[in-house]
């Protein structure tokens, strides 16, 4: 065990370049207009320091992940705070690359190998300056350090298929996280959903990595095994603390209260039993009888409170803030430019494999433009080929772009992976957007092409290379439209089932008003004509492919008596389908080429938003002075003190 002793502190400070995590009466409440909120931690003071590791323990429901949230800074903007956290004895906050965060769920591209998935992480996450062979030998070296070398070739998995096992797959999200050797390490429960061997190796290995590291776990159960990697102990219950100091020194802590470990029994299951509120059991107080869970937790709490244990917590944060240490600087990472080029890489790759984000779209499209084309087949140049011209070029504009979102699940996950990365510090928004936008489009270059040539020739329509290549154009930007408005319908509503409703909502409505159905003069002028008919874009993919098909086509009008008459195509454009001629066919795919860069920014936007103006919100409308908490929650603390 580590020396508990405040000298090493002042000893430590200047020489090992280690984080001094401290908070002091912390208190964090959730934002609820009724009754103002209810506190979720409750005056917590503590600490954490190198070469330690510091778990955090209690029943479920007692504030374990707030308060790791809250000290890694990443507390959400629905709740408020207050109280001191220090880093070195200094307000300051986690810069990038000293400090990292692994969630409890292992938030990975599924269809990507160990080696790959850490590659990618490394070039993304490493400097510019650093040579590509060191990045490579950085995570060659990590992978080993947490003995993923025997799994390096085999896919993470998902959905799709089997891959590397949970434990594994905890290990290579640590490992993602370890590529920059932070000097202060978060982990969100490392064990959950593992099993006790499994749980045991990825402790053991989180563990071994502490030398001059700064290591804080929350963890719900550990094993007896797993109790024993622990250097320090914060015990929670309903936020409030009931053990805080050496592991070790815990069971001998609720034996000098009156509740004994059993002996041969795991430690944190008596801890966890004893002050469990959730199912309140009477509970054997040593001789004197039995108690309800809610006295025992008060019992411990003011046993503690009352303890050297306690004291020794205050003496030593105090310590801690006196002797500022070194201010944490943020570390460089790769450029923008390398981070776009790498996401573009890695995004291509997990689309080539991923069969659902494109290749069983295209297999749907061509079966449909197979069907487009039999029903269409060779429609010829009469009066009535107008309408089946129209027919299905509405069809290619409205139905076939609209089954774009089904790719929604898995841009979903995309975004998933996005959030996850960018809230570690490893790229920004931007990279994000370049990166998807360019490895699109290829495989949408392909879903448009090939389903485009079946329909487009199957059909008869309009000969000649530019008519073909137009068409196919228009197919590409409408498909690239829709992704660009499902990603936007993303970011607002992460829920893949209420996504998919909602970017289905929303273009049904374009393609009402897109003038075919209704045509433009016959709009109803509030809301569908203005402004819906100029916002929808299937307007100008309208005009354009009818513009494309009947410009210049000659259409046979066969009279009662035989006499052919010929039509221009113009003449039915302007009187038929009542589309606008001041402008060509070019300027409508301008337009869409515009759109698709709007909705592109405004994703980006959208993301942004999330970024800056959430906790804008947070500071001027939820904000609370420390004294207008713990004066709501003093009764209550005083009554368990």
């Amino acid at each position: 065990m580590p020396n508990q002793g405040t000298k090493n502190v002042v000893e430590l400070l200047p020489k090992n370049g280690g984080v001094f995590l401290t908070w002091e009466d912390l208190w964090v409440r959730a934002s609820n207009m009724k009754d103002g909120g209810k506190a979720i931690l409750k005056g917590l003071t503590g600490y954490a320091r190198p070469g330690e590791l510091l778990a955090i323990m209690g029943p479920s429901g007692c504030g374990k992940s707030t308060l790791l949230d809250t000290i890694a800074g990443r507390l959400g903007s629905s709740t408020r705070q207050s109280g001191d956290i220090l880093i070195n004895g200094r307000k300051q906050t986690l810069a990038y690359g000293t400090s990292a965060y692994v969630t409890q769920d292992d938030t990975l591209i599924a269809t990507l190998t160990v080696k790959e998935a850490i590659y990618y992480s490394a070039e993304l996450q490493l400097p510019n300056s650093m040579p590509k062979s060191e990045k490579k030998e950085i995570a060659d070296i990590t992978i080993k350090e947490m003995g993923l070398q025997d799994a390096m070739e085999t896919r993470i998995g998902g959905w799709s298929g089997k891959g590397i096992s949970g434990g594994q797959k905890r290990r290579v999200s640590i490992c993602m996280e370890f590529l920059t050797r932070p000097k202060l390490l978060f982990l969100d429960e490392p064990t959950s959903g593992l099993d006790s061997a499994a749980s045991y190796y990825v402790m053991k290995t989180i563990a071994s990595r502490c030398k001059g590291r700064t290591i804080i776990a929350s963890i719900h159960q550990p094993s007896a095994e797993v109790f024993s990697l622990f250097h320090s102990l914060c015990l929670l219950s309903s936020g409030r603390t009931v053990y805080f100091g050496p592991a070790s020194a815990a069971i001998e802590f609720f034996a000098l209260s009156g509740f004994p470990c059993p002996t041969l029994q795991n430690p944190s299951d008596h801890f966890l039993k004893t002050i469990n509120s959730d199912f309140d059991q009477d509970i054997e107080e040593g001789s004197t009888g039995r108690k309800s869970t809610e006295e025992v937790i008060n019992i411990l709490v003011k046993s503690y409170k009352s303890s050297d244990k306690y004291r020794a917590v205050q003496s030593q944060v105090a310590e801690i803030c006196k002797e500022e240490g070194e201010i944490l600087e943020k570390r460089s990472h790769s450029s923008f430019t390398t981070q776009s080029l790498v996401l573009t890489r890695r995004s291509f790759v997990n689309m080539c494999r991923d069969l659902g984000y494109y290749w069983l779209r295209l297999a749907v499209y061509v079966a449909i433009a197979v069907g487009l084309g039999t029903i269409y087949y060779d429609v010829g140049f009469s009066t009535a080929s107008v309408q089946a011209r129209g027919t299905m070029l509405m069809f290619v504009a409205s139905f076939i772009t609209f089954m774009a979102i089904g790719g929604f699940p898995s841009f979903v996950e995309d975004l998933k992976v996005f959030q996850q990365e960018k809230l570690n510090g490893h790229y920004g928004s931007g990279s994000f957007v370049i990166a998807n936008t360019l490895s699109a489009m290829p495989y949408l270059l392909l879903v448009s092409l090939i389903p485009g040539v079946i329909a487009y020739f199957l059909t008869g329509l309009q000969n000649g290379l530019e008519h073909f290549i137009y068409f196919v154009l228009v197919l590409f930007t409408c498909m690239m439209l829709v992704e660009s408005l499902m990603m936007i319908v993303a970011s607002i509503v992460p829920n893949f089932l209420m996504g998919i409703i909602t970017g289905a909502g929303i273009q049904a409505l374009m393609i009402l008003s897109g003038g075919f159905f209704r045509l433009p003069n016959d709009l109803p002028n509030p809301f569908w004509k203005y402004p819906l008919h100029y916002v929808a874009f299937h307007k100008y993919a309208f005009e354009g492919l009818f513009k494309n098909e009947l410009e210049g086509l000659k259409i046979h009008n066969e009279d009662k008596l035989g006499k052919v008459q010929m039509i221009n195509g113009e003449d039915i454009l302007r009187n038929t389908w009542q589309m606008n001629m001041d402008y060509s066919k070019w300027a409508d795919l301008a337009i869409l080429l515009g759109m698709v860069v709007l909705y592109r920014l405004l994703f980006l936007l959208f993301v942004k938003a999330g970024e800056k103006v959430k906790p804008a919100i947070r500071r001027a409308f939820i904000s609370t002075s420390p004294n207008q908490i713990n004066t709501a929650e003093r009764p209550f603390d005083e009554f368990a003190t």
